[in-house]
Order: structure tokens, then sequence, then C-alpha cells
């Protein structure tokens, strides 16, 4: 008998057809081969039988992909390999399927947020055998799984509550619907005998300065399986354990082991734990993991300001500079390591250390957490439940739970993960949206938030923090109540000018942010409009927000005027979400340690569209990216106000204490100095500090043409008395020098006037050209320099033009605008 597993991968082969529905007639009678793991839109591309889903209007064109019932199928061989037993493995299936092996039906499943396994033993044969993946329409089965379980209120018309598939995928205000079906993870068959190793749960903790590791192995076994051992490995320690029917308890300790760390607290040092089962006396099975040893907790005890959110890593406080993560692709199966990679890394350099995995989206891969792991980014994994009111009846209680436990187990086991957290904005919609008398006395999700997820965490990861949802009071107020747990301020972007943020001092921000459009490149590759204009007609396709165009209008007003034409419109929408977003987190920052973190929305895009993302969905990096890495540098100094006047606050995100003369300026826009001081400084590690200004600093003579400068070495805050627009910023005079460096190209702009937030957009050279510094204002006679990283051949000196090298500045003068 074979004691080693045999796993065959089952990805060759494959074509998908159409079996019921309202499919084109080029389509509706073809096989067409297909990709797995994938989904339909990306077969049907790849055969050149639809145009590309995120061109133009092409989401409406393709909107009968949704409603169709698609059926996939493949042949392998197999003869007898020395096992008894062979299970089908489907890692994600998306996501009403019912699977047949060689005409018997062997799976029916609904959720595309678990895996399945089944025993195919009796349906396999010698020789070839047929595998059949029968998809329903996604949209109509979520109408009648809503008639069916009773409709219940949500946020968009799609009955997406009603489905256990990715919300986001019937569309979002930010988001493309496709409403596809395919085998979207892997497909395998696994052959073992005697046993094997069925779930590992980990937890890996510093212990009295070792490391800990405490493993609890389920095994499945054959009958007559003899007695079995477990082994575990890790840090060059090892320990065997007899297996005590379907389970083993085990802890290693290792010694000295390295305290995990979140990026800018420390080393990542990350230790491989080896699993093998064991019996008589060979190996039948193997599992492995990477595991960091670490310590984390949500502090929420009450203190005088109401009750604190203050994450504690290894016993060290964190200030939380966040952004909030949708699918980086709508059609889920195109994003792989490498795209998780450049995304990640995009995050790490923009000085942020923790994702929050929306629950609208997906659970994503373990190359995600895998990344986080080793890059120091904090991993914060809503449930996915968002934004609607769901039922607890089955079958989607039954469904809800095995996901539930399947993705606590394998994602607890990453020193990346500090959060779970029960849904998205469920329990303020709660209160606060009208459901209590839509909803009529139906259930609408409580029982999983405040119940079923505590109790599965209690039993699976005890070491893993939870929050019933985002935004949470844990002290039991309203769940938006600002001085408890965390909150969400979306009325700002909604209703009210940027400036009002200043009225909050939330604990904890786990959601608020600023729409802008994504790079030009990406927009016109996307759109192709003629004239192309803000309300152009695939402008407004790629514009999901309820009257976003409007928010984006009367967002910008306060503080410049509407340009007229296109270019410099998509110019001053970027910006405006840059200089929003970038105000609110210095205000927050400005409050620590009273605010302990901020959570923007969002780093990424999952298709070209107007967002709020940073990050466009071409990858490219908008403005609002510069105004986080600048936010969240690891040492920064702004000017607030305060009670008793303008104040200088700096806020010290580092190891070492922060000392020096800060110099506090007023000066005039031609760089006269009107009024000075010079003051000591001293801020803690980790901590922050304000040193009120001068009266004569703090007051303006002339309000529309002064400004407050405060600088402590290279590190420098602004302080302007009046919104540009009101202001007498004049044309940016400057002047441009490139170069052909290492890497691509230097561009050095040297101000001979006041310059606001000089930034380059590279890509209007060059599609991959980009540069990682931006929104920098300059006084007259300072220069700036900025490496721009493009492609070999390029010219550097197309980096002077007016079309890249943008300011403030040309929003405010007339004749630009």
């Amino acid at each position: 008998m074979t004691s080693t597993p045999i796993r065959t991968e089952l990805h060759t082969g494959w074509t998908v057809r159409r079996s019921h529905g309202p499919a084109p007639k080029e389509i509706a009678g073809r096989s067409i081969p297909a990709s797995v793991p994938g989904c339909v839109h990306t077969d049907l591309s790849g055969a050149s039988l639809i145009p590309d889903p995120y061109l133009d209007d092409n989401e409406a064109l393709l909107a009968w992909i949704g409603l169709v019932d698609w059926t996939y199928e493949t042949t392998f061989e197999w003869s007898p390999n020395g096992h008894t037993r062979h299970d089908l493995v489907f890692d994600g299936l998306d996501t009403v399927a019912t699977v047949r092996l060689n005409g018997h039906v062997v799976l029916d499943v609904a959720n595309q947020h678990r895996s399945y396994r089944v025993d195919v033993r009796e349906a396999l044969i010698d020789g070839t055998n047929r595998l059949e993946v029968a998809f329903r329409s996604p949209v109509r089965y979520a109408d009648a799984q809503s008639q069916a379980l009773s409709p219940r209120p949500r946020a968009y018309p799609t009955p997406f509550e009603a489905i256990r598939k990715s919300a986001c995928s019937f569309g979002w205000d930010w988001g493309i619907a496709t409403a596809t079906s395919g085998i979207w993870r892997p497909v395998r068959l696994e052959s073992w005998s005697v046993a094997r190793i069925a779930e590992v749960r980990l937890s890996a903790l510093p212990v009295d300065g070792h490391g800990r590791l405490s493993a609890q192995v389920r095994v499945e076994r054959e009958a007559h399986a003899p007695a079995l051992t477990l082994t575990a490995e890790v840090g060059g320690a090892r320990v065997a354990v007899p297996v005590s029917g379907d389970s083993a308890e085990v802890v290693v300790d290792v010694p000295d082991a390295a305290l995990w760390w979140p990026v800018g607290y420390g080393e990542q040092p990350l230790y491989d734990a080896a699993f093998v089962l064991s019996g008589a006396a060979r190996a039948v099975d193997t599992a492995a993991r990477r595991v960091g040893f670490r310590s984390v907790e949500w502090n929420t005890a009450p203190d005088a300001d109401g009750t604190p959110f203050t994450l504690v890593v290894n016993g060290q406080a964190v200030f939380v500079k966040g952004v909030n993560w949708i699918p980086d692709d709508a059609l889920f199966p195109r994003v792989d390591r490498a795209r998780y990679e450049r995304r990640l890394r995009q995050a790490v350099v923009a000085n942020l250390n923790l994702i929050r995995v929306w629950g609208g989206g997906i659970y994503e891969s373990e190359d995600f957490y895998e990344l986080c792991d080793e890059l120091g980014l904090l991993s914060w994994q809503d449930f996915l439940f968002a934004c609607a009111a769901y039922p607890e009846e089955e079958p989607i209680r039954s469904e809800v739970e095995a996901e539930a436990r399947e993705q606590i187990v394998r994602l607890s086991a990453h020193p990346s993960l500090v959060l779970l957290t029960g849904n998205n904005e469920n329990l303020w919609g709660y209160e606060d949206w009208g459901w209590k008398t839509e909803l009529d006395g139906k259930t609408w999700g409580a029982y999983y938030y405040h119940e079923l997820f505590p109790a599965l965490i209690g039993e699976l990861a005890a070491h893993v923090p939870y929050s019933p949802g985002s935004p949470f009071s844990p002290n039991g107020d309203h769940p938006n109540a600002e001085p408890h747990g965390t909150m969400h301020l979306w009325e700002q972007w909604n209703r009210r000018d940027y400036v009002t943020y200043r009225e909050h001092r939330p604990r904890f921000v786990a959601e608020f942010g600023w729409q802008g459009p994504p790079t030009w490149t990406t927009m016109t590759r996307a759109i192709s409009d003629e004239p192309l204009t803000p309300e152009s007609p695939g402008m407004i396709v790629h514009q999901k927000a309820a009257e976003g165009n409007v928010k984006l209008t009367r967002g910008l007003l306060p503080h410049f005027r509407v340009p007229n034409d296109t270019e410099t419109w998509h110019w001053a929408m970027q910006l405006n979400q840059a200089n929003a977003v970038g105000f609110a987190l210095e205000h927050f920052r400005s409050w620590a340690p009273r605010t302990m973190g901020a959570v923007v929305w969002q780093l990424n895009d999952c298709w070209p569209v107007t967002s709020w993302a940073a990050v466009d969905g071409d990858g490219r990096l908008k403005p609002l990216w510069h105004a986080l890495k600048n936010a969240f540098a690891p040492r920064v100094v702004t000017v607030q106000p305060r009670d008793s006047g303008l104040a200088a606050v700096f806020g010290n995100d580092t190891a070492e204490d922060w000392t020096g003369e800060v110099l506090l300026r007023r000066l005039s826009f031609d760089g006269a100095e009107l009024a000075s001081s010079a003051v000591a400084v001293a801020v803690p590690a980790r901590s922050s500090a304000t040193v009120p200004l001068p009266a004569d600093v703090a007051t303006a003579t002339d309000a529309a043409a002064e400004l407050v400068v405060a600088e402590i070495g290279d590190v420098r805050g602004f302080w302007f008395f009046v919104e540009p627009r009101e202001s007498a910023l004049a044309a940016a005079e400057v002047s441009v020098d490139t170069a052909v460096v290492d890497g691509g190209a230097e561009v050095r702009v040297t101000a001979e006037s006041l310059v606001r937030d000089l930034s380059l957009l590279p890509d209007r050279v060059h599609p991959d050209a980009y540069t990682e510094d931006g929104l920098i204002t300059l006084l007259p006679g300072e220069t700036a320099t900025f490496l721009v990283r493009h492609p070999q051949g390029i010219d550097p000196s197309g980096f002077a033009s007016s079309a890249v090298v943008r300011t403030a500045n040309e929003l405010v003068t007339r004749e630009h605008v």
C-alpha cells in the first residue's frame, strides 16, 4: 500500500458552455475553452467572444452573463494507485453548482466563501473520467432565495444577502457588476490511505522569553488505521505526541524565538512549522505553516474620554495607519501573488501598517496573508457581511457556520492577523437606516455577530481578537458613537465640507474617504468618449457613487473653482481628494493618543473608475497615495487649531526620542519673514507633543497672502489662513531640469514663487512611469527633486511638460479655470 498522498491538479482540458439563459447566438451553441482557476468572463474574453467588460459601457452590454447557467466540463485519466481513499477537492466554486463525476452527482454547493471535499471513490473509473460542474445563474438564484427567505433591506438592488457570494460582484458604489460564475480556485484529486491531516489550528505566542507554538490537529483516519503519531517541528525544536481518536494537541517551545513586529516597529521573523503524521513507522501525511511569535490585544478599557480602541502588539501600543482593501480585480481569479505583492508593497511605501479586508469582498488567498506576514502589514479581516440585513435561517445559517469555521482556522495562523470583525456597517444600519421598521421582526444577522462568531473564535482561535462589527462601540452605546470604539465618518463626503472633520475626535476611525478620478492614462484607456467630459456617457458609467459628480463638485467649491476643461478638472478633483484625506489624517493623528488609528477608504480599485482609491484600477498611484505617504510619515509636524489658538503638533512614530529646535515663522507669499520664534521641543518615542504658536506668528495681517511654517530639521508643516480660492496665490513660477539617472529620470523643480502641492503626473509621458514623491509645497527659491521610474528609452524632457508638472496654483489663478 502506498503511504504518501497523491495530489493531482485538475486544471487542464476544461470547456464551458451555456446550458440555459439568454446568451447570444454565437455563444449559445458553443463549447469554449476554459481556464481553471478562472471564471466565465475571462473564458469568454479569452475566446474573443465578448469585449473587455471594463471599457466604456460594456458592463451593461454583458449583463446577460449573470443570468445564464454555465456548465464546465473536463476529462482526466485515473487508474488505481494503491490508495484506498480518493477525494475531489475544490478550493473555491463561484457559486451555486452541481458537480457530477461520470454522471453521478457528488456535490451540490452554494457558497463561494468555502472549500469542498468529497469522497469520490465509488464514482471513479479506471481510464477516462468525466467531471462536470454545472453552475446556476447567481442573479436568478439570489432573487429566488430572497423570496424564499423574505426580502431584507440592503444597500443595492440585487439581493446579495440571500446568496453566499461576494456582495460586490453584483456591483457597488465603486464596482462593476459582473455576477460571474466559475471554478475560481484550484481543484484537485487527492488520494490517500490510513489517515490524513484534516485541520491544523495554531497559535504562536511569546511566553517567558521564548516562543510557544500550540497546535490542535484534527485527523481523518480509516476505521482500521494503526496507532498514529504526530510530530511537530519549529525553530529546531521537535515534539512528538500520540493521536487520540481523531485529534492531537502538541506544544513546542522555541528558545530565544525573535518577536514578529508590525512594519515600522521591528522585524518580521517567520519560522517554518512542519507537522508529520505517522502510522506503522512511516509518514502518511504532512502539513506546513509559517508562523511568527507575537502577542496582540485591543485595549478597550473605559477611560475619562470614553472607550478607546488601541492596538497593542507585544506590549507596545500601535498607532494604526490603515487602509481598507477591496478585491483588486472584479474578476477575482486574475489576481495572482505578484499582483498582491505589487499592491501591498505600494501600501508599505506609503507608510501604512494595516490592511482591513472589507466585508463585501472575499476572503483573499493565502498569498495575500503570507505577504502581509512577510511585509509586516497587519491584517484586519471582516467576516463577509456588508451593508445589508442577513437571514439567519437555513440554508444560509449552516453555510455561514461552515465558511466561518474554515476561515477562522485558516487565517488565525497568520501573525499579521490582529482582528476579526463580524460585519461592515450592519450594526449601524440596524440602528439608523430604517431597518427595524422594514424588517418587521425578521432576522438580520445579530445571531452571527453576537453569538456564532465569538463562540467559534473561542473554540478555534481564542488568541484572535474579535469585534462584532465596524463601526462598533464596546460598551454598548450606539455603534457609531464617537467617544467609543470604532467610527465611520461619511457625512463629509456625502454632505459636508472636509474641514468639518475637525469637529470629530474619534477614538479610532475605521472608514472615511473622498473620491477622485483615476490617473489620466487609466481613465482614457477605459473611456473613449469624444468629447470626454465629466458628464459624458462613459464617465458616468465609470462613476458608481450616488450623485458622485455632484458631490465632487460640491466638495471642490469651498477650496477651488471648478475648471472648464476636462484635463484641469481631472487634476482638480484628484488634488481635492488628496487634500481632503490628508487634512483628515493630519487632524486625527494630532489627537493621538486619544485617537489611535485611521483606516482610509480605500487603498485599491477593482476596475477603472472614479472612486475613493489611492491606487487606481490599473495599479497606478493617484495623488491620494502621496497624501497617505506624507500624513503617515514616521515623523510629522502639522499646524492645528486648538482652543487657545494655533499650535504645532508633532507626531513621532519611531522608537527614538525626537528632539530639536522648531522654527515657527509667519511668511508672506513672496517669502518675506513677518514673525518668527524658535522653541526647543522633545517628543518621546511613539508619542506626540504640542507647542502653542506665539500670537505674532499665529495672527495674520493679510490672511489672503500669508502662511505659517513650522519646521524641525527636514520635517515641515504649513498653515494657510484662507482657502486657496480666496487667497492671493499667483501662478506658479518654476524652472524644471531633467536628467537620466539609474532607474529612470531625475526631475528638479525650482520655485521662483510660492508653489502649493507640487506634483508630477508622469503617466502622461508613459503609462508605466511613476514617482513616489508628490504634494510638495515650496517656498520661493526652494527646489524639489523627484525620481521618476520608467522604462528605458524615454526622453526625460517630457517630464517637464505642463501636463506633467501640476500645482494647486493653476486652480486658483483665473486663467486656468
